[in-house]
């Protein structure tokens, strides 16, 4: 059954509908539904009389970029392109003044002598322009890098703020798809505008110049580039268009792809023999994506084919205008000469610019992206300031509080949650998977606010408390804990990343965690680089990365100390270990909340939360609850019954 998924995937994308591996990996089509996108109704529609409109808004976007990144730079770049333009126009004048000497009366050597002062302006001229474009050259090339380093900077600085709840929204996570793109386009944008700037002027240049030998020969120049134009922003609309559409199925392929390479996927890859599956969906995928570029390219040729015909037809009744003027005696063989080289570059130039402008503007939709990012990632940032919480609290309080994950309609991760946290002591949190004991301690840390209800330091609310000083006294050890690919100081140290990396913090923390033993049996202790896919990296093993995710949290030396599954990938013995750590933490005034299956782990709580479907079910001491003999009794007499039942006996024969 999977393997005929190819041969229907291919089928389908051939149609453009949604391939068989999108329908079984993904789940369905992996298209952006353009509707709900701002371009639809600005943006995409791009015309000639847009492209104008909306030129100096372009042009001045470019120079905010390039002046933020480096003033000088920019200077250089404005001050070179005009004194082009004024050289071009000068140009111009000296080849009507050489002409109008070499075709006029007189013996050929007294032509060529009053030629040659005006030859030599001529090759000054151009020998000033060669010395400005490469000085435009020079410093477009400093400014491209800076302005993208700014823009990139600015992009994950938004990113890194907002609220986790914004990072899960799927919307969220589209814009910052599409915007990821938007500091290169950027970058782009100052080549571009320098391109637009030295064609606008060149333009100007021819434009005036053909103005002053016949005003007839300037509309004929625009006929002969507005089909370059139409064509140029035809094309860069359908792109666009096809990019937001299909960026989600581009990610998809990347994904797939990495998988492919993944070392954490690489042993289940050749044990189970995944990898001809991966294949056989990824070339399903790229063909489906293929399909979508074939379109494009045939649009983009019948497209080119009427531009070029009317190109055609515009550039013959130019030159059959300019022949009738000359045969009319309207005007001077010298001065259509002129007007010649001056329609070549006046068209050159439009076409510069039509295509120039055409590209800035395509790569100022990515940059509208990133700039839609900033302005929505500041609305959904972690708000500043805020009520201080109580220096010394005696608990934290859960009153009525409801959370329900971002677009789930199910039933809440917690129902009408009303419980109380004492400081100081080992409290934990006890329940089945999704009984909504991790989703707790996350609205605890701050990660997430409550949908109903409330969350009290004593009687501050956490929904007014200023949110960065919450998360300073919250250190977590999550299940499923960032292993960082950096070195095992790192590690460790990235706890704490705003306070002085110090060796007495460092060794205390080890020490705490019992993880000097891992760190000892590392080629290069410290510094030892965690990361196998970089040359000279060492991989720990789940155990020993546990160890090292205890240790960070003890560098950070929150006031709370979080725990969930602390021992999951530990041995008997390291277990013991981990929990008398944990027990010397709390003997020290630290509050730990611990979030464990293993209940013979708590028999140490001073108190133990049941939970059960997001409901507190049970409350109470560890020897409360089990002779009380509810949820917690019966999971814990469940556990023990694997340790104390005998083993049957195998079956003869």
């Amino acid at each position: 059954m999977l393997r005929s998924g190819r041969r229907r995937a291919r089928g389908r994308g051939a149609e453009g509908g949604v391939s068989e591996s999108e329908q079984l990996l993904f789940g369905g089509p992996l298209r952006y539904d353009m509707g709900w996108n701002q371009h639809t109704d600005a943006f995409l529609e791009l015309n000639f009389r847009a492209m104008v409109t909306r030129l100096p808004a372009l042009l001045g976007a470019s120079c905010r970029l390039a002046w933020q990144a480096d003033r000088r730079a920019a200077r250089v770049v404005l001050a070179a392109e005009a004194g082009r333009g004024v050289a071009q126009a000068v140009s111009l004048l000296a080849m009507n003044s050489v002409l109008g000497r070499l075709i006029g009366g007189g013996a050929i050597e007294d032509r060529l002598r009053g030629a040659v002062p005006v030859l030599a302006a001529l090759a000054a001229v151009s020998l000033v322009g060669a010395l400005l474009r490469a000085a435009s050259t020079w410093a477009t090339g400093r400014l491209e890098p800076k302005v993208e380093r700014v823009a990139t900077e600015l992009y994950l600085e938004r990113a890194a703020a907002v609220e986790l709840a914004a990072i899960e929204d799927h919307a969220f996570h589209k814009l910052l798809d599409t915007a990821q793109y938007g500091a290169g386009s950027a970058r782009r944008m100052i080549s571009y505008a320098t391109r637009v700037v030295s064609a606008l002027i060149s333009l100007i240049a021819a434009a005036s110049v053909l103005t002053v030998l016949h005003p007839v020969l300037l509309p004929l120049l625009a006929t002969m580039t507005l089909p370059t134009a139409w064509s140029a922003l035809t094309n860069a609309r359908r792109r666009y268009e096809s990019w937001h559409n299909w960026v989600q199925h581009v990610r998809a392929s990347h994904l797939i792809s990495g998988l492919l390479t993944e070392p954490d996927a690489a042993p289940e890859i050749r044990v189970h023999g995944v990898g001809p599956f991966l294949l056989r969906h990824y070339r399903a995928m790229a063909e489906t994506a293929e399909t979508e570029q074939a379109r494009l390219a045939r649009l983009a040729a019948r497209t080119g084919v009427i531009a070029s015909a009317w190109t055609g037809l515009a550039t013959v009744a130019t030159y059959a205008t300019l022949a009738g003027l000359l045969l009319a005696g309207a005007m001077a063989l010298s001065v259509a000469g002129t007007a010649v080289i001056a329609i070549r570059t006046g068209s050159s130039s439009l076409d510069n610019l039509v295509v120039a402008v055409n590209s800035l503007h395509e790569d100022a939709l990515f940059v509208g992206d990133l700039q839609r990012l900033y302005a929505e990632a500041a609305e959904r940032a972690i708000p500043l300031g805020g009520d201080p919480l109580p220096e010394d609290p005696r608990e934290i309080r859960f009153e009525n509080v409801t959370f329900r994950y971002p677009g789930e309609s199910a039933r809440p991760a917690l129902d009408d949650i009303t419980l109380t946290i004492p400081l100081g002591r080992i409290v934990a949190l006890v329940g089945e998977n999704g009984s909504g004991k991790t989703t707790l301690v996350k609205l605890l840390a701050g990660l997430y606010k409550p949908e109903g209800g409330r969350i009290l330091w004593d009687e501050v609310d956490t929904a007014t408390a200023d949110r960065y000083q919450l998360a300073e006294r919250v250190a977590m050890v999550a299940q499923d804990f960032k292993r960082w690919p950096f070195t095992a100081r790192v590690n460790v140290a990235i706890g704490r990343s705003s306070a002085p990396l110090t060796e007495d913090r460092m060794a205390a923390s080890l020490d705490e965690a019992g993880a000097g033993e891992v760190v000892g049996d590392l080629p290069r202790g410290l510094d030892t680089l965690l990361a196998r896919q970089f040359s000279g990296g060492h991989e720990l093993s789940g155990g020993q990365w546990q160890r090292l995710g205890i240790a960070r949290a003890a560098y950070r030396r929150g006031r709370i100390l979080v725990v969930d599954e602390p021992t999951a990938a530990l041995d008997a013995r390291a277990e013991l270990e981990v929990f008398e750590k944990i027990r010397a933490l709390a003997s020290t005034g630290q509050t730990v909340i611990l979030i464990t299956h293993r209940l013979a782990s708590v028999r140490h709580a001073d108190l133990v939360h049941v939970l059960d479907q997001g409901r507190l079910a049970e409350t109470g001491t560890p020897d409360e609850l089990l002779a009380r003999g509810g949820i917690y009794a019966e999971l814990y007499s469940l556990q023990a019954e694997q340790f104390t039942a005998p083993v049957p006996a195998p079956e003869a024969g």
